[in-house]
């Protein structure tokens, strides 16, 4: 069985659909560098324009499993939308595009990974769709083994037999390699720490897998009892000890057997609003009213940065920043440049693989993702 790891200077984006764009040009990812930059791109009527030189893999999203543990591309735009990405390939030959299965509130995982014929039956269907549409492998968002998530199906079971899953996937995709001499198929997984993190086995996952996707973001929304930095580097002063952090779900899976460079953290490309919120603290950290959802990095850029009473802050502690309107009392966290900056610069302190973000529609002028190039390919190019 092959244990190669991949080529470090791997970058995974997945992008939601639209226009293809852009030439290899300055911006191209620099293979000395040895990070990744990862990001998603779900499907849709239209690609958005990617420039493929500042990337090295796109993960795709999203197939999904049904009652008969077949994976199966569930809009009828999937197949022109990848075709579209492979075509990419002309402008970056190195670039690489991974099908994402699952993704939040996706089911049917915990019964295609509950017997052998069943993950036979998943690993088969999977693979076949990296064969049908020339992809370079497969990454696994299943959210989350042992956990319902938003009403899925769960067993405790599932910590067990999700390893057993991705062995399958494995084989499969060796088999396909040995079809397709010289060429290698990634086998990657989106995860998340705590309570996520305890229904994986993470050590013989990390010894299967390529790498794994941190999903540090999304650490506060309607779900939690008060406002905070959603994907914070380090801890706020005022937040309790124990938050969840980017910092904390790295030290996390290091301490679980996980190699530093399979571990790649996440990046948002949006950010979370939250409404009634009371007024300490500039409405960091404080109890609110209503949970305003999702808002793109461009929408915060264009209309609410340092306009209509929306005022920016910054948490020197946490690395991160936070829109804070106090005659509305609404509160945006989000991630800006400074705050990539740092979660780059923590990369390559640590040692880590790189960085993944969600995703390429949320940014369309790409002023996150060169950001990203900035930090962990140009600036890795010139250290001594």
């Amino acid at each position: 069985m092959r244990k190669s790891v991949r080529a470090p200077w791997s970058i995974v984006l997945l992008v939601l659909g639209g226009l293809l764009s852009s030439p290899v040009g300055a911006a191209q990812a620099d293979d000395a560098a040895g990070y990744r930059i990862i990001g998603y791109v779900a499907d849709g009527p239209m690609l958005p324009p990617i420039s493929a030189g500042k990337l090295d893999v796109i993960n795709f999203a999203f197939a999904n499993v049904n009652e008969a543990h077949e994976v199966f591309l569930p809009h009828e735009t999937a197949s022109a939308s990848l075709a579209g990405l492979v075509k990419l390939r002309e402008q970056n030959p190195r670039l690489q595009i991974l099908l994402s299965i699952g993704g939040w509130g996706a089911g049917n995982f915990s019964e295609a990974a509950a017997s052998e014929s069943a993950r036979a039956r998943f690993a088969d269907t999977a693979v076949e769709l990296v064969r049908r549409h020339d992809l370079d492998g497969l990454d696994i968002d299943w959210e989350y083994p042992t956990l319902p998530g938003p009403g899925i199906s769960h067993s405790p079971a599932d910590k067990h037999n999700f390893t057993l899953m991705l062995e399958a996937v494995r084989a499969k995709l060796d088999a396909l390699e040995q079809v397709n001499p010289g060429r290698e198929y990634l086998l990657t997984i989106a995860a998340a720490d705590g309570e996520a993190a305890r229904g994986l086995e993470i050590k013989p996952i990390a010894a299967i897998l390529d790498w794994i996707n941190l999903m540090t973001y999304d650490f506060y929304g309607s779900l939690t009892p008060t406002t905070g930095h959603h994907a914070g580097l380090h801890r706020a002063a005022v937040a309790p000890v124990g938050s969840r952090t980017t910092e904390q779900a790295v030290d996390e899976f290091l301490k679980a057997g996980t190699p530093a460079r399979k571990i790649n953290i996440g990046a948002a490309f949006y950010g979370r609003t939250f409404g009634d919120v009371a007024a300490g603290n500039d409405g960091l950290q404080q109890p609110f009213g209503s949970d305003g959802g999702f808002v793109s990095w461009q929408e915060i850029a264009e209309k609410y940065l340092d306009r209509d009473g929306y005022v920016r802050h910054w948490d020197e502690q946490a690395q991160a920043a936070w829109l804070w309107n106090p005659v509305a009392r609404r509160m945006i966290s989000y991630e800006d440049p400074q705050a990539l900056r740092a979660k780059a610069a923590f990369v390559r302190e640590r040692g880590l693989g790189g960085i993944m973000y969600w995703e390429q529609r949320q940014d369309p002028k790409e002023q996150l993702l060169d950001v990203l190039v900035e930090g962990l390919k140009q600036a890795a190019s010139v250290t001594p």
